[in-house]
């Protein structure tokens, strides 16, 4: 007796959507804004944007994107996000905003300071 797959996935789905009479919505994973300001190319650019290039990987698994903004070339930009250092790392999603500046070699207090860890946690 061969039973169509098709149709028992189908069956699974809608017994998962529809909990007690209520539609629920499949999950979906928070998408990181992420803008990196960077004043050129220099190693502290660079550090800062391997270091978060690495930690987005390890802690954000694909969801997320970053904007490297050069205010050598868009100094106008900075305006926007109220930039007075570089490299500065703006989270602009998940709201609130924040901000970390430095080339985010600190692993745990740029966790700390993106809320993906607790405050307490990284002493």
């Amino acid at each position: 007796m061969a039973v169509n797959k098709k149709v028992l996935l189908r069956k699974r789905e809608n017994e998962l959507s529809d909990v007690k009479g209520k539609n629920v919505r499949p999950f979906n994973r928070p998408l990181w804004e992420l803008r990196l300001y960077v004043a050129g190319m220099t190693p502290t650019s660079i550090r800062a944007f391997e270091n978060l290039k690495k930690l987005c990987e390890e802690h954000m698994h694909g969801a997320y994107k970053i904007q490297v903004v050069d205010l050598l070339e868009r100094p106008t930009l900075a305006r926007g996000d109220q930039i007075i250092a570089v490299p500065t790392l703006v989270r602009r999603l998940p709201t609130p905003v924040k901000k970390i500046i430095g080339d985010l070699s600190n692993t745990e207090r740029v966790l700390v300071g993106l809320d993906l860890r607790p405050a307490g946690s990284w002493r």
